[in-house]
């Protein structure tokens, strides 16, 4: 299925961009610029009605980083309904916490290894 760039959202991506988490920040300082495994990644990009936090169109992976609101049940059930339509267009979701991003990136480094590996091999 094909992505598609919502040009509404694009305001608030680009506020997203600006206003980062400190988890953001740290994620976004391992893949930017194609560093990580050669792998090109956007952050806060408008896809259908959501904002992934960080997406790969070459591995079609979603980066999602969870923060404390997320243990809100309003914002569960949006995490929800967003992952579902990633995967429906053909997208994987990778989910971390906040709390795993900084105190162990090497966990997170590791899945996300993990996962680029089993992508390039299928």
């Amino acid at each position: 299925m094909k992505i598609c760039y919502n040009p509404n959202l694009k305001e608030k991506a680009r506020f997203l961009r600006n206003h980062q988490t400190f988890a953001e920040k740290a994620v976004w300082r391992e893949v930017k610029n194609a560093q990580f495994e050669g792998i090109d990644f956007h952050r806060q990009k408008p896809i259908g009605n959501y904002i992934a936090d960080f997406y790969s169109h070459k591995v079609k992976l979603v980066i999602e980083v969870d923060g404390i609101s997320h243990l809100d049940n309003e914002v569960q059930i949006n995490d929800k309904n967003k992952e579902e339509y990633f995967k429906s267009i053909g997208l994987n979701v990778l989910r971390f916490t906040d709390e795993e991003v900084i105190e162990n990136w090497e966990y997170v480094e590791r899945k996300l290894k993990e996962y680029i590996k089993k992508y390039k091999e299928n």
